[in-house]
């Protein structure tokens, strides 16, 4: 939840975006629900994340 709200200070996904990720993850019990995730959902994670950067900090740990 932490790095979902890093994503919403640095505005890398917007207040609806934020509040639909984390309603679903929420409401999710398991990962497999998470990986239920709506597509444009996934999108917009994915591409916060590679804004922030965690593509290269994953590729650099390898």
């Amino acid at each position: 939840m932490q790095t979902l709200n890093e994503m919403l200070a640095l505005k890398l996904l917007t207040p609806e975006q934020h509040f639909e990720i984390l309603s679903w993850t929420t409401r999710a019990k398991t990962p497999e629900k998470i990986m239920e995730m709506p597509p444009h959902l996934w999108r917009s994670l994915e591409l916060a994340a590679v804004l922030m950067g965690f593509e290269s900090e994953s590729a650099q740990a390898l």
